[in-house]
């Protein structure tokens, strides 16, 4: 069916539109990661908001301190976020560019590569992160630099464990091509409702709990709240965080490594697609 040009404007065809959402709702069809979003984000936001009330309605004497704990918990978050961004950014680009092939017909060795990917990370989080903590004291007056030198654990536990994250996602996006790549951005969000960011670990369900005991983030929002709160440094979190994140950076490597030898045997670096 379509319709005549009226005054210069060209007619238009419900058979080219049907076609055009038919080639999304296709693209949707044969994408489990693209299907799994759709519903991923709005029950992600729904439990961290959830859990976020349900705390502070249960804890007044909490509100006293949440100016500087919340605020805390954003910048901190942050870093994590950006830094395993900081590892996916880079490898995705060089698959839009379709630059994998190039780079593997130089002498550049898997590890050199996953170096590169972790100094980057490091740069673009530290160039994310410094400016918003700056604003923060111009516009609240409250600094994230006051935790001390416990920052700078809290920062390389987060970051390390963005790494791993990171380097786990580049290898699944080698193993399903860029029909995955969503999940640079999913997986992360998932980790934010378990790991303590803005309440304590012990408000979560018993059962959860025993999961967010197995992130590294967990201990460092501990720790976090720790310094501020009751003023004192817990080095029990920050070394239960560092254990838990020379395991996870290991496991990391380890899948993207597998990944990418796997594409290497089966041709498929020249041919990663949709």
């Amino acid at each position: 069916m379509s319709w005549a040009a009226i005054g210069g404007v060209p007619r238009a065809s419900l058979v080219r539109v049907g076609a055009m959402s038919l080639r999304h709702l296709y693209l949707l069809r044969g994408s489990w990661t693209r299907l799994a979003e759709l519903a991923y984000w709005p029950t992600v936001q729904m439990v961290l908001w959830g859990f976020i009330t349900q705390f502070l309605a249960t804890q007044s004497s909490y509100i006293a301190n949440a100016f500087g704990v919340l605020l805390s918990g954003v910048l901190l978050w942050d870093i994590l976020f950006r830094g395993q961004l900081g590892v996916c950014i880079p490898f995705l680009e060089e698959m839009w560019s379709r630059n994998l092939g190039h780079m593997f017909v130089s002498p550049i060795r898997p590890w050199e590569m996953i170096v590169g990917f972790l100094a980057v990370s490091l740069a673009r989080t530290v160039l994310g992160v410094v400016p918003a903590t700056l604003l923060a004291i111009v516009f609240y007056g409250f600094s994230v630099y006051s935790l001390g030198l416990p920052l700078i654990a809290f920062f390389f536990n987060l970051i390390v464990f963005g790494w791993a994250i990171g380097l786990a996602l580049n290898g699944l996006v080698l193993r399903f091509g860029l029909g995955a790549e969503t999940l640079a951005w999913v997986v992360i969000m998932a980790v934010a409702p378990i790991s303590g960011v803005y309440y304590p670990v012990a408000s979560l369900p018993s059962w959860l709990q025993l999961v967010s005991w197995c992130l590294p983030s967990a201990y460092v929002f501990e720790g976090m709240r720790a310094v501020l709160i009751d003023g004192w440094v817990r080095l029990d979190v920050m070394l239960w965080a560092g254990l838990l994140n020379l395991g996870y950076l290991a496991a990391g490597a380890g899948i993207f490594l597998y990944c990418l030898r796997a594409a290497r045997d089966r041709g498929l670096i020249l041919q990663i697609g949709e």
